[in-house]
């Protein structure tokens, strides 16, 4: 159980050890709903939802003994929100290796909020074909939806209030796995 412990960065919700756990149960939960041999791919949104689907796709790999294929999803040019943003969004690199018509695709990203990036993400995946279907898994969901979409798979909800931010550090990118709670500035 997370305790609530505070941290240079914010209010501890997960630590590294709970974000190895969660993303590793998040993965059997993705086994046992597809079980082995079914056509999966993993595409993670730029930047720390392609470092969890990293994550994902060797838990996955280890159990199914094949190779998983791993895309990497920029939104930025999908976004609706181009003309109220004060800068321009950094770009990222979209790099999709294989066919994604009627394949299975667990869409994987860090947080799920208003659900606007999700949408975004939808419209570029069927940029690139027709997925037989797209679920998606994130490692925490902190409500708030404007949009109807819900995650397949969430690691850890947590109630928020509109003027607080969840952040996700990862390892990879930022030297540490930590997710913490913050007012929003």
């Amino acid at each position: 159980m997370t305790r609530s412990t505070t941290h240079p960065r914010g209010k501890v919700l997960l630590q590294a050890e709970e974000v190895r756990r969660t993303m590793e149960r998040l993965a059997y939960e993705v086994i046992e709903r597809h079980g082995e041999g079914a056509p999966l791919a993993l595409i993670g949104i730029q930047r720390r939802g392609v470092e969890l689907a990293k994550r994902l796709k060797s838990v996955l790999e280890s159990r199914f003994g094949s190779e998983i294929p791993l895309g990497s999803l920029d939104i930025n040019l999908y976004r609706d929100d181009w003309t109220n943003m004060d800068s321009q969004p950094q770009i990222h690199r979209t790099q999709i290796p294989f066919n994604v018509d009627d394949r299975e695709i667990i869409l994987v990203d860090d947080v799920l909020f208003t659900g606007r990036t999700i949408r975004a993400a939808l419209e570029a995946i069927l940029d690139y074909g027709r997925p037989k279907r797209v679920e998606l898994l994130v490692l925490v969901d902190r409500g708030h939806r404007e949009l109807p979409i819900h995650a397949d798979y969430v690691g850890k909800k947590v109630n928020t209030s509109q003027h607080e931010k969840v952040d996700v550090f990862v390892r990879e990118q930022d030297g540490e796995d930590v997710v913490v709670l913050n007012e929003q500035t």
